[in-house]
């Protein structure tokens, strides 16, 4: 392609002519003069913007020539100079004579230009428009107290953008049938209250009881946004964790609840008020129980967003304290917060929200946010009542923070491996322990649960290899061994129990917390495969003078049961367990044909170890039974075979070994 001329694509930045205005042709400061209009800038620095005129000046005040016009006039020169030299090249050149002579037309080239100048206005302005936009999500993600993204302002409303973030799926249609009555909310209201708001207090019951109060009652009462999202979240919350399949009734109502609510998001997560921090609190507790359609990992960002952005990370001064009871509710729902981060953080193997050293916010009181005993009376019988204090949240509070301890140490910090992570590792156990024996007595049955499982978890969880303590010890591996199993055995009860109402806040997190402990069972299994199975205890590590002793190993359910049968069990009921959180959660579904995959080499294995020792014991039971017999001779019958006996204890499985189905 022939290089264009310049005389066909001029260049646009052209620099007008300059010269000093009179004034400062006069004061001698001539270099200093910029030709700026309407008044140049020495003179506007002096404030004689009156007196400031071009020394060559050829136009009225108030008329000076555009630059765009200055422009045109210079094209035009630039075309007729253009054409003249083309005309004189032609007539140099032996042209046709028959053909006529090309016409440029000058109103198309500026047509062209004006053209091209419009293409780059549009161009800014779509710059500019675009800059706005990623401004205002900036902004969002930056500060989320602000109350400028309001429908009534623009289009992008703080609660819009939480719901297009956190969205996986769209929610059906809500119906268009009334409330049910209130006896049939009731149970689900008191079993919010009994299994899940008294691990994460983040609303009062009175605050509770009056909105539902009010939406009951239909008449001129103003209710808020922040109050339907509540008392209908609540009520989702309620159903979908009580639901056991994702067709049943239970689950129904709790996405048509939830599909009320959503009108209410924009009013309910305003930035800047209490009000947003407990319903994102609220829907991160439902995505946690419905993960086919919000994500929870979003959710609870935007809810640490918050509580850092209002200061609940810090608690305020003595002398800024006006009301207690003010002081109990912020510090509830910044360790409401703080409890979800560090749970779905740890779930999903990611960082937290904030660090610990960034926090320092004391405990609430056990009584944040109950009935005091004359609103409690006045109560009419058969309403809605939930427990009595909020003892079991502080007590989770407190063993998130242990967590949350040794994660940051273990999985958030530098690889670098620890000096003594034996060491370390046994002071997190310790107390761990000791929180655990420190519980009371009078924790509700299903609450005692979910703290055993969550105890064994981050048992496991601790002792796991990572990068600052990657060596594992026989003994870390039997402790592994011991409550992997007892995680398990656990699990798979409450999963396949009857009554959803006997059963606290268990998520879709413990469909990854069963696949991780799964999974590290396998794993200590292979490395130590005839040291775990031969039931011989390791030897307990021997500790500085001191430091924490190491956890001793947990007590058996079932002394008489050997290691191969408890294995056996132990993996027919991961499969078990995942198959059952499958009707309720597709998402797991995958993960149990992941683990029978991992594990199907492992549990050959097993079931060969199984073989060799059940084919001895038959042998010595028939050898007894023969010898408790009268020896009659029978030369009619054959002789008996006697069973074969299976080569050492040691030796491999067989080679090739097929994807297993395990049948109930």
């Amino acid at each position: 392609m022939p290089r264009s001329s310049f005389s066909d694509n001029p260049l646009l930045r052209v620099s007008r002519p300059v010269s000093a205005c009179s004034r400062c042709e006069l004061t001698g400061v001539v270099c200093q003069c910029d030709g700026k209009l309407p008044a140049c800038t020495a003179c506007e620095k002096a404030g004689r913007e009156n007196e400031c005129s071009s020394a060559n000046d050829q136009f009225a005040r108030g008329k000076e020539r555009s630059y765009v016009a200055a422009l045109e006039l210079r094209i035009e020169k630039l075309e007729r100079r253009l054409a003249f030299a083309r005309s004189r090249k032609a007539s140099v050149n032996l042209y046709d004579v028959d053909e006529a002579p090309q016409q440029y037309d000058r109103k198309d080239s500026l047509a062209k230009i004006r053209a091209a100048i419009h293409r780059k206005a549009a161009r800014k302005r779509e710059d500019a428009h675009i800059n706005s936009l990623i401004s205002d999500f900036g902004f969002l993600s930056v500060d989320a107290t602000s109350r400028d993204f309001e429908p009534s302002i623009s289009n992008m409303s703080f609660g819009l953008f939480v719901l297009a973030a956190s969205a996986n799926d769209n929610l059906p249609e809500m119906t268009s049938d009334p409330l049910p009555p209130r006896h049939e909310t009731q149970p689900i209201v008191q079993y919010y209250m009994t299994h899940i708001w008294s691990l994460y207090p983040c609303f009062s019951e009175t605050k509770l009881l009056t909105v539902l109060e009010d939406i009951y009652h239909q008449d001129d009462r103003v209710v808020q946004d922040s109050d339907y999202w509540l008392a209908y979240m609540v009520l989702a919350i309620g159903y979908v964790a009580r639901s056991r399949s994702g067709n049943d009734e239970y689950y129904k109502k709790a996405v048509d609840f939830a599909a009320r609510a959503l009108p209410y998001a924009d009013g309910a997560l305003t930035p800047g008020y209490v009000a947003q921090i407990q319903s994102l609190i609220l829907f991160t507790q439902y995505s946690m129980l419905d993960p086919a359609h919000f994500d929870s990992w979003h959710l609870i960002g935007f809810a640490c967003r918050a509580i850092m952005d209002m200061g609940f990370h810090q608690d305020p001064p003595p002398n800024q304290v006006s009301d207690t009871a003010a002081l109990d509710m912020r510090r509830a729902l910044f360790y409401c917060v703080y409890s979800l981060d560090r749970a779905i953080s740890m779930a999903h193997a990611r960082a937290f929200g904030f660090t610990d050293d960034s926090i320092s916010v004391d405990y609430p009181s056990s009584s944040i946010g109950r009935l005091t005993s004359g609103r409690r009376s006045s109560i009419p019988e058969g309403a809605i009542a939930g427990p009595q204090g909020a003892q079991p949240a502080i007590l989770f509070f407190e063993f998130r923070r242990k967590q949350s301890n040794w994660y940051q140490i273990l999985f958030q910090s530098e690889p670098a491996p620890l000096l003594d992570a034996s060491a370390f590792i046994w002071q997190m156990c310790l107390d761990m322990r000791e929180w655990s024996e420190s519980l009371p007595h009078t924790l509700p049955v299903p609450i005692r649960e979910l703290f055993d499982l969550e105890l064994r978890y981050s048992y496991v969880y601790c002792l796991a290899p990572s990068a600052r303590a990657p060596h594992l010890t026989p003994y870390t591996r039997a402790l592994i061994f011991e409550h992997a199993i007892a995680y398990v055995n656990s699990i798979h009860a409450i999963a396949h129990r009857s009554d959803p109402g006997d059963v606290a806040f268990h998520t879709y997190h413990d469909v990854l917390k069963v696949y991780f402990i799964a999974t590290q069972l396998v794993t200590v299994l292979k490395d130590s495969f005839d040291a775990l199975l031969s039931g011989a205890l390791p030897q307990i590590p021997i500790t500085r003078p001191g430091a924490a002793p190491p956890p001793p190993l947990p007590p058996r359910q079932l002394p008489a049961e050997s290691n191969v049968s408890r294995s056996l069990r132990c993996l027919r009921q991961v499969v078990e367990t995942l198959q059952k959180f499958s009707e309720r959660w597709y998402n797991a579904m995958p993960l149990k044909e992941s683990f029978e995959g991992i594990s199907a080499e492992l549990w050959s294995w097993l079931r060969v170890r199984e073989r060799m020792i059940e084919q001895p014991q038959s042998q010595s039971q028939q050898m007894q039974h023969c010898q408790t017999q009268p020896l009659t001779p029978n030369p009619g019958a054959g002789a008996r075979r006697s069973p074969q006996i299976p080569g050492p204890m040691s030796q491999a499985p067989p080679p090739g070994v097929p994807k297993y189905h395990w049948a109930g």
